[in-house]
């Protein structure tokens, strides 16, 4: 079973930018990974998604600001934030899925201030 260990959360001014890491215990070169995000009284929901080819997707709110990256030698998934908003704001999940198996980390937190 693939563990994730998420990193890089903390308060950030809007405007500003963060940089998450999800490391994984094993290789990720054959799951498709992702970041997800959980606002307080919302459901979790889609931020990005990186193919085990290198293909991104991203949600409308953050097209344009997130970029998503994954580096396969260090079994490791990045996602760059820059602009952030306040809106921004939830805790943010790494996930690793593969065929019918889907992996979550912990998450970290993300505050934007405005």
């Amino acid at each position: 079973q693939v563990q994730l260990v998420e990193s890089g959360g903390g308060l950030v001014q809007a405007g500003g930018s963060l940089r998450l890491s999800c490391a994984a215990s094993e290789s990720i070169i054959i799951f498709t990974m992702g970041w997800y995000r959980q606002a307080p009284g919302k459901q979790r929901e889609l931020v990005a998604t990186i193919s085990m080819g290198g293909s991104a997707n991203y949600a409308d709110a953050v097209t344009g600001r997130f970029t998503i990256s994954r580096d396969n030698v260090k079994n490791t998934v990045y996602l760059q934030m820059n602009s952030l908003k306040p809106e921004d704001t939830a805790v943010y999940y790494c996930k690793a899925e593969w065929r019918y198996n889907n992996y979550w980390g912990q998450g970290t937190q993300v505050t934007v201030s405005s």
